[in-house]
């Protein structure tokens, strides 16, 4: 999966937008009011193979790391919510996209 491929999907979700608090190197798109909003996702800016950060329920986000290499505990955020998925091709392109909307889903549940 390519970073464009990722962010033409997130972006046409309700009220999610890009931002870089982080600094340039991390693209994190978020729901809600701009400046705030909550953070949705995190892409890993000229990462090769992509690197997407996604919240995730703790129960599946645990069979998902047993289940795949390519799913990681979330870099630098909370690994009881958070994977950090490795775009290898390990999960196809629809099985990110259903996972960056189920983290959609528990952000703007949470609202």
């Amino acid at each position: 999966m390519k970073h464009r491929a990722f962010a033409d999907f997130i972006t046409g979700l309700p009220k999610v937008w890009l931002d870089y608090p982080f600094g340039e190197e991390a693209a994190v798109y978020k729901y809600g009011n701009k400046p705030e909003g909550k953070i949705v996702a995190i892409v890993a800016e000229e990462s090769d193979p992509l690197r997407v950060s996604l919240k995730c329920d703790p129960k599946l986000a645990e069979h998902l790391r047993e289940k795949y290499e390519t799913v990681l505990p979330g870099y630098h955020l909370n690994k009881k919510h958070w994977n950090t998925i490795i775009c290898t091709g390990q999960l196809t392109d629809d099985e990110i996209f259903d996972l960056a909307r189920h983290s959609y889903e528990l952000i703007v549940g949470s609202d």
